[in-house]
């Protein structure tokens, strides 16, 4: 195989990115397209450099079934995702999806034991952990620079109401303020949505900085409505308290209903033994660091960025400060036997499953819970669901 024949699931905005970029990087070639919303086809097609040759689905089991995809790109925001990556894995599909990985505990590990029985690549494109701040904080954390880290926090602020509604003829989004003009809309997944589920964004670049793993999370929401914008039932702010493997000590937030400056989505910062990181507070802030032997007597600005120093041609442009190109060439390079994927579904649920069970902790009045661990043991042989969820 020198190419991954692959359908695109979901054909809303994000999907159009991800099909300019997969034949951007190259080594992917779009036979199919699958969206229940007959009306959005059509714009996909437009995007395809061989548009007559790509199929064109409104039922998923139709896109699984077809013998000509190899792998399933999800592009999809709903409640069903992790249900679906799970039934791609097992119809023998290769599986490169959006985050978050899954809503329910029970989709998490239908995943992991679909893909350890099926042996295909399933990846969960979580494209911030490839910044160039996450690579120099990881390098600074391997190397002890900061010394043992013992409090770490982050939090994804993405003011995003706007598809809150939708149209189911014409796909068309709309936010709060449109509704009473369109009575047809119907509320979407991100009108009821946990904001704290969406955590990948932040907590995958993060444990990735740590080279760790949550095992224990307790979290407190605001109310249902939201009070910036009573028509969704999404609550404005959710925040998890998480212990990790390693006895460090996370905040991690995030919201989607309360209203934010369009720029810094995403916070970090770390504090270890020997010193400390801060990502910037606004564009005119800039990133910190302070390290204890380094005769620093307060942080000092540094001129990280999202953008990577090392990033080859190809990268650039392709969204996301860049760095929507690694997880495409990632899964490429993995499907195609050219080096294991280093994001495997193992890590992707620990990023995963922490935030399903901080909602469900936030339903348990604020109850610690123990996150699994989703790797094969004496207790669970690969391949299998485990005695208990």
């Amino acid at each position: 195989m020198d190419e991954i024949r692959i359908a695109v699931v979901g054909l809303g905005t994000r999907s159009l990115n991800w099909i300019a970029v997969m034949q951007r990087t190259g080594g992917f070639r779009v036979v199919a397209l699958c969206d229940p919303v007959a009306a959005l086809h059509e714009r996909a097609r437009t995007r395809l450099e061989r548009p007559g040759e790509v199929r064109v689905h409104t039922r998923y089991e139709e896109a699984l079934a077809d013998p000509n995809v190899d792998a399933i790109a999800l592009t999809v925001r709903c409640e069903e995702q992790g249900a679906l990556a799970a039934l791609a894995l097992e119809a023998g599909k290769h599986v490169h999806m959006e985050v978050p990985g899954a809503h329910r505990m029970e989709d998490c590990w239908r995943i992991v034991a679909a893909q350890e029985r099926s042996g295909k690549v399933f990846q969960l494109a979580e494209q911030v952990r490839h910044a160039g701040f996450v690579e120099a904080w990881r390098r600074l954390v391997a190397e002890g620079r900061l010394g043992r880290i013992t409090y770490g926090e982050g939090q994804y602020f993405h003011y995003y109401v706007e598809k809150s509604f939708q149209d189911p003829a014409t796909g068309r989004f709309y936010g709060p303020e449109q509704i009473a003009a369109h009575p047809e809309a119907q509320p979407t997944w991100m009108c009821h949505m946990p904001p704290i589920h969406y955590l990948p964004h932040d907590l995958g670049p993060m444990l990735r900085i740590l080279d760790d793993r949550v095992v224990e999370v307790m979290a407190m929401s605001t109310g249902s409505p939201s009070a910036a914008h009573p028509e969704l039932a999404s609550p404005d702010v959710q925040v998890a308290l998480m212990k990790t493997g390693k006895d460090a000590i996370l905040r991690m937030a995030a919201s989607f209903a309360q209203p934010h400056p369009h720029v810094n989505n995403h916070w970090l910062h770390l504090l270890g033994t020997k010193g400390s990181v801060e990502w910037r507070r606004s564009n005119r802030d800039a990133p910190k660091l302070w390290l204890s032997d380094g005769q620093m007597h307060d942080k000092s600005d540094m001129e990280w960025r999202f953008e990577r120093t090392d990033a080859p041609p190809e990268a650039r442009g392709s969204g996301h400060s860049d760095m929507d190109y690694y997880v495409h060439a990632a899964f490429r390079d993995a499907v195609l036997g050219i080096r294991p994927l280093e994001y495997d579904v193992y890590k992707a649920m620990d990023t995963t499953a922490p935030a399903i069970l901080a909602a469900e902790s936030i339903a348990q009045d604020g109850a610690k819970l123990r996150v699994p661990s989703f790797r094969p043991d004496a207790t669970r042989p690969p391949g299998q669901m485990p005695k208990s969820i």
